[in-house]
This record gives structure tokens, sequence and C-alpha cells, in this order.
């Protein structure tokens, strides 16, 4: 069996355990334990050391764990770059093009709904794609979702990352320090270097990327994303043994866990009055509606020129259905919302939004992706049961 086959072997139970965690998280945090729970993960932790380390449990997951979850994710990409579904130009360029629409047509459906008010700051929120719930929910399709639908989703949503990144650091005032940024340039050329002189990637190796990490993590910006690019420098020859390594850590410890952390949210009382909020229209409809139709429009524009090209054995329906599975943005859309609203009414009514969102993501997925499975299933059965059999009058021989 190929890692990537391997990859997604599981992974139906990987979804069904991150769906199943974070309604346990929301339960936990609404119903039995409240304020507490939540605030378990929020919590000051202190380490007694010099070094500067993640404060509290949700950022010792979300920034150091979850360098991890990309890591693996990036291994993923950088063999399809070499030989799989992205290795030649017009393959690899779909992604970014499909990230770029699934970020700018859902901003300007939420500046459109609020184009006059206060609100306008929260027009970073439903760019974002959650690449963990995306993936989460997609695997528990299976067949369904054709392997290379699935490499492209990933390969937008860690594309999308970087840009929800880029997004808070120039648009948001995220404090970024250049002097550490600089650091990890020079500590990833130092990989960069290893790699192509083919030193054996062994301890020196190892110590540099965690060392990359933290000074990455000490200039502000999401440490976690770090696992993508140490996978980038990973020997291909070495990509399988690490796989063997944290795979199963990754997806049956660290991605429950980071549902369990990052959905601790409570949810107000009067959550039926803010879906009648601009900003709930914005969020909900930028996810929803502006995730999928731009992730098509653009990636039908980079086609309808040449410019890039589909995966093999995909169309244009599944696209469409992967556009669904994008518009789950939700931790690094809560994330932009900390950051773009100081108040706090405003901040809980896209919290709502961003959940609903989900929601109704997931469904229009589940039910895109059945409806498109039977209607190929009967498409096959129709050509073999009428088409097998023709005789066309040619003969070859």
């Amino acid at each position: 069996m190929s890692p990537i086959r391997y990859f997604f072997n599981d992974s139906r139970a990987v979804g069904v355990l991150l769906i199943s965690t974070t309604i346990i998280s929301l339960l936990f945090s609404n119903l039995f334990v409240g304020a507490s729970y939540s605030n378990f993960f929020h919590q000051s932790i202190s380490l007694h050391t010099s070094f500067l380390l993640p404060e509290t449990p949700i950022n010792w997951i979300n920034d150091f764990l979850m360098a991890f979850f990309f890591l693996l994710a990036g291994m993923e990409i950088k063999r399809e770059l070499l030989v799989g579904e992205l290795s030649n130009f017009k393959k690899a360029i779909l992604p970014f093009g499909a990230a770029l629409g699934g970020m700018f047509v859902p901003a300007t459906i939420f500046i459109a709904c609020n184009i006059s008010s206060s609100y306008l700051k929260g027009w970073g929120i439903p760019t974002a794609t959650d690449i963990a719930f995306s993936l989460g929910v997609c695997s528990l399709f299976g067949k369904r979702v054709p392997v290379g639908l699935k490499i492209l989703l990933m390969a937008l949503a860690i594309i999308d990352d970087l840009g929800a990144i880029l997004v808070i650091a120039f648009f948001y005032g995220g404090t970024i320090k250049i002097y550490y940024l600089l650091a990890s340039a020079g500590i990833y050329g130092l990989l960069w270097a290893s790699n192509l002189l083919k030193y054996k990637f062994g301890i020196i190796q190892i110590a540099l990327s965690f060392l990359l990490w933290y000074t990455v993590f000490l200039s502000g910006v999401e440490a976690g994303i770090t696992g993508v690019l140490i996978a980038l420098v990973v020997p291909k020859n070495f990509l399988s043994v690490i796989e063997k390594y944290i795979h199963k850590p990754v997806n049956f410890f660290i991605l429950p866990l980071f549902a369990l952390a990052n959905t601790a949210t409570q949810i107000p009382g009067d959550i039926i009055s803010s879906f009648e909020s601009p900003i709930s229209m914005g969020v909900i409809l930028g996810l929803t509606l502006g995730k999928p139709l731009g992730i098509f429009m653009f990636c039908r524009i980079l086609v309808a020129f040449k410019i890039a090209s589909l995966p093999r054995n995909i169309n244009w329906s599944q696209i469409m259905g992967m556009g669904t599975l994008a518009g789950i943005g939700f931790t690094m859309s809560i994330f932009t919302t900390s950051i773009a609203y100081d108040n706090e009414s405003f901040r809980n009514i896209a919290k709502i939004a961003i959940l609903t969102s989900m929601v109704i993501s997931v469904v229009l997925s589940g039910i895109y992706f059945s409806f498109l499975y039977t209607k190929n299933l009967k498409i096959v059965e129709y050509r073999k049961k009428h088409l097998s059999n023709i005789d066309y009058g040619v003969s070859y021989s």
C-alpha cells in the first residue's frame, strides 16, 4: 500500500473521532462543566524556565503539537509535488488559485454586508479554512471523495493558512518581530543546505528543526505552520520513516486534543437574535457561499486560460464540493475574530456564525458528495449495461 493510501486508510476513524470530540467539547462547555472547562485550556502554565514558551495548554496544542500535523500534511504535499497529483506546474498552481479565490470572494461578500457599519474590520474572518477539520470531515465521506481531491484540499488549506497569517500580520496589526524571522530564515537555509548536500537526515537536522520552530514562535507568527517548512527539506527517501512514527499519534492524539481545546466555546443565550446581525450574514454567506464560489471561479479562470489543469479523474462538480469543505473556517476564523474585534458582543456574534457555518458546510458537503457519488455510480452502471456491447462498425485488425 502506498504511503498516501496508508495515510487515508484509517482517516474515516479520524473524522468520526474529530466530530465526536467536538460534540463532547461543546456539551462540556455549555451543559455540564461550563466556563471552567473552557478556562482550563486558557489558564497560564508556569514552567519556571528562562525560555519564552507557550503560556497556556491551548497555545501548546496549537503552536507546538499541531506542528507535527502540519509536518505530516506537508510531507504528503511534497510527495505529490515530486511524483503525484501536483507533479507538474499546471497542477501545482491550481491550489494557489483556489486559495486566492477562497479568500477574495468571502472577504468581498463580508464587506458588501457590512460596508457602512462598525463591523467592517471582521472582513478577514470568512477568508480562513481550518485544515484539520476540513480534512477530518472530508475523511468521513471515504471513497466518495477521490484521493486527488483530498490532496488538492490539503494543499489549498495549507496555502490558505499561510494567507490567513499574512492577513493577520498586515491588516490586523499582528506583532511580528522581524529579527526572529531573519533568524528563522538563516536556520531554514542551513536545513536546505543539508538537504542539497545530501547529508543524512539525523540529530543535527532534528535539532535545527526544533530551533526553527522556536524562532518562528518567538517571531509572533503561528508556529504550527513550521511543520510545512520542515517537510519541504526532509529527503524524499526519509518521508516514509517519519510518517511511520508520527502518523498515528497525529491522527489519534493530537487532532482529537486540538478539537477538544479549540471547540471549548460557550454559546450565549441570545443565539437567535445574533443571526440578525450583519456580522452573522457576512460570515455565514462568506464561508458557506463565498468559499465554494471563489474556489470554483478562480480554478475555472486558471484552467480556461491554460495556466492550470485539473488533477487526474477530478471534475468540476467535485471542485465545487471541495469548496463546501473549505467553508469550514472554524479555528482560524475564531482566531481572526479575537484580533479583529475588541467588543465582546461582536466576538460572540461572529463565533456563533462561524459554528453555524461549520454545521452548514458539513451538511452541504455530505449531501453534495453523496449525490455525486450516487450519480457517478449510475453513469458507470448505465455505460456497462448499454454501451459495452455496441458494435461501432470499426475494425482495428
